[in-house]
């Protein structure tokens, strides 16, 4: 059985606050990618998780991820008992955010490459 769930912060490239609720057995780190004001696409690191994982992550876990300022609020649950999962990208329209409102946050498990 895995443990309880750590919470963590970052910022965005628009300096947006992230709240980020995870299971730090599965969760290595979280990247975002945003388009800039000029027509670029940015990725960045979000936030990496502090520790390394010490148990098999369990039969299921939970990720949250919360940005007030974009109106950006999810949980994801996956149940992935034989630990396959490397990576799940998330593509939600922030409804608060000016210009491009498409942000893509990709939550990478441990073990795998950046």
């Amino acid at each position: 059985m895995g443990r309880h769930n750590r919470d963590g912060r970052g910022k965005d490239q628009a300096s947006c606050e992230y709240e980020i609720s995870y299971a730090p057995d599965w969760l290595s780190h979280v990247k975002v990618t945003r388009m800039l004001e000029h027509g670029r696409q940015s990725t960045m690191t979000l936030f990496r998780s502090p520790e390394p994982p010490r148990k098999p992550t369990g039969k299921q876990v939970r990720t949250r991820i919360k940005c007030d300022e974009l109106g950006i609020d999810f949980e994801i649950v996956l149940k992935d008992s034989s630990e396959q999962i490397v990576r799940v990208a998330v593509e939600t329209i922030a409804p608060y955010a000016k210009g491009d409102r498409s942000v893509t946050l990709t939550l990478n498990a441990h073990g795998q490459a950046e």
